[in-house]
């Protein structure tokens, strides 16, 4: 019981890690906000290379382990 309880804390973890990192990577509004104002806030040079490999590996292998530990609890 208490892998599974570990397992699914990491699970989480990495998930909320991976949120951290795509929603604090920069400001929507971009550097030029004195500018004249634009349609959207979102700035024109991002793209999905945020949930890319690079930038989550942490959370990924939390999620990995947090998995392996939930399999395992639920054997025993």
């Amino acid at each position: 019981m208490v892998l599974m309880g570990l397992g699914a804390l990491l699970v989480i973890g990495g998930l909320l890690y991976m949120a951290r990192t795509t929603i604090w990577r920069g400001p929507l509004s971009g550097r030029d906000s004195a500018g004249p104002v634009r349609q959207t806030l979102e700035p024109p040079q991002r793209s999905v290379r945020f949930l890319g490999l690079g930038e989550n590996w942490p959370g990924i292998l939390l999620m990995a382990l947090g998995g392996v530990l939930l399999v395992s609890g639920a054997s025993f």
